[in-house]
């Protein structure tokens, strides 16, 4: 754990595995049974691996929650799920005011409080220091399939209407081993963690990954801001991280981007590359020196800023999934494939590309799945369980996609995000989305189909922007002037609106689409 400057709060696998048994033996004694919900609510620290695996030993099902849920969605997924007891820390039950007095009898275990030999719960209306004992007869693994319920994971999409993905411990697994085909871990790697345990994403690529691996994990003990992990980069010298762009792209358009631009060197193209490679050192140096795995996923990666990883060879990687798939679908290597190259499944997993309602272009189609990181369905829900599959028994992504001979996959965006021209040509807004915000201008950009068909930018502005107010109309319209250059025609903006409130954005940061248009 990094705390105020320094790593402290160590916790080795031995420990943590004896603490998880303690744990999972005390659900036990308070009445969880093989197959119950264990609610799971924390804010990232060592405690929150000790309480995932701790439900696991009690052979219950976890329910990894959101620390951005409100309370009113956390008491809707507790009931919904059915859960018999809840494992949370004293920092989040007072900051969603979620009361053990008024859970209806559901113990309450505060995992910040457990020690080797006795944690904090609450039981019919009193709180008590309850004994973990530890005796090797006791802690007997439950018998239970790999294809048993693991996890309940409620996601928090782009289109809304939250959903309990059901997975189990070989969906976990096997999607876990599938991200060690890309990269190799080690006893001696350093991870950072950034993003939500509870995401899919940080779970299995930031958690189980490493624990397969022997690999140790640092958490921070603030919201990761960008001092927050320019502070943290410099202490850990990670050697690994898994995040979403919008860090790197923060990272690159505030500090790599003017200054290379000013660089004479970069004026030449003879001695352009010369420039990149020194940026690309620079951004080494930034994020401590030793980083030899920067994974990238849950949203596209600017393209812009991917050719300048890709031409400064920094050791980047990205990945493509979702929850329904544990969540790993494709992914490449890093400094192994070719830029905009696209991503290949790995051993296992197999993916095509189907005709679908929407006007897919030549060769594109919905993106489907089938392998054994697909999900078992969504949680009492066989409606949108039997939407989710097709007749052959295939996940339905979603997403819009073209498969290369080589089997390499390109993704194009969300099929209910698609928006047809006007004389029905396919527009992508997230690809005008990413234009926009290589801008400096732009903190967060939103494209829809306004009344009359036109399309329409919703942006944020940045800092540096705002510096500027004054003449911000004369700036937005060369923005916008610029952006269509690099557009076809029928995907030109008619206008650029902006937006003075923060965008709200699910866990990988992607903006919640539905709220807006």
């Amino acid at each position: 754990m990094l705390k105020e400057g320094k790593i402290c709060r160590h916790i080795t696998y031995a420990q943590m595995g004896r603490r998880a048994l303690q744990l999972g033996l005390c659900l036990k004694k308070l009445g969880v049974e093989n197959g119950g919900r264990v609610l799971l609510l924390s804010e990232n620290c060592p405690e929150w691996p000790v309480a995932y695996f701790g439900i696991a030993f009690a052979g219950a099902v976890s329910v990894p929650m959101l620390t951005g849920f409100s309370t009113e969605q956390i008491q809707h997924i507790a009931r919904h799920s059915g859960v018999c007891a809840v494992c949370i820390s004293r920092v989040m039950a007072e900051r969603v005011n979620l009361s053990p007095a008024s859970a209806s009898g559901v113990p309450f275990v505060f995992i910040d409080s457990i020690s080797d030999d006795e944690i904090s719960v609450y039981v019919d209306g009193t709180e008590k220091r309850e004994a973990l004992a530890f005796h090797e007869e006791d802690a007997a693994y439950p018998q239970i399939n790999e294809d048993d319920l693991a996890t309940i994971i409620y996601t928090s999409g782009t289109q809304g209407n939250s959903k309990g993905v059901m997975l189990s411990g070989k969906n976990l697994i096997s999607s876990a081993i599938s991200s060690l085909t890309f990269v190799k871990l080690f006893p001696n790697d350093r991870m950072l963690s950034v993003l939500p345990l509870a995401h899919s994403y940080e779970c299995g690529l930031g958690l189980i990954a490493p624990v397969l691996s022997g690999a140790s994990v640092t958490y921070l003990d603030k919201p990761p801001s960008p001092s927050v992990l320019l502070s943290a980069f410099n202490i850990l010298r990670p050697t690994a991280i898994v995040t979403v762009p919008l860090l790197i792209e923060k990272i690159y358009n505030n500090t790599i981007a003017p200054k290379l631009c000013a660089n004479r060197l970069y004026k030449f193209p003879l001695t352009r590359p010369l420039a990149i490679r020194f940026a690309g050192r620079k951004l080494m140096s930034a994020l401590g020196g030793c980083i030899r795995f920067f994974g990238i996923g849950g949203a596209p990666l600017s393209p812009e800023v991917e050719k300048f990883l890709y031409q400064a060879r920094f050791p980047y990687s990205i990945g493509y999934g979702l929850t329904e798939a544990a969540p790993l679908i494709a992914g490449n290597s890093p400094l192994r494939f070719k830029l905009r190259s696209g991503v290949c499944a790995p051993n296992g997993v197999t993916v095509r590309v189907a005709k679908c309602a929407a006007n897919a272009g030549a060769g594109e189609g919905e993106i489907q799945v089938r392998g054994p990181n697909v999900m078992l369905g969504y949680y009492n829900d066989e409606e949108r369980t039997k939407e989710a599959f097709t007749a052959d028994g295939w996940l339905r992504t979603g997403d819009l996609g073209r498969l290369e001979k080589k089997g390499r996959l390109h993704i194009r965006g969300r099929i209910k995000a698609l928006i047809l021209g006007p004389s029905g040509e396919n527009i992508y807004p997230e690809e005008i989305e990413g234009l926009l915000g290589s801008s400096r201008l732009v903190e967060d950009a939103l494209v829809y189909s306004g009344e009359k068909g036109e399309l329409v930018a919703i942006v944020r502005l940045s800092d540096a922007a705002k510096a500027a107010a004054g003449a911000m109309e004369c700036a937005l319209e060369e923005l916008r002037s610029w952006t269509n250059k690099k557009l076809a025609v029928f995907s030109h903006l008619s206008r650029i609106e902006i937006r003075h409130e923060p965008f709200e954005k699910t866990p990988t940061m992607k903006i919640k689409r539905y709220l807006y248009v």
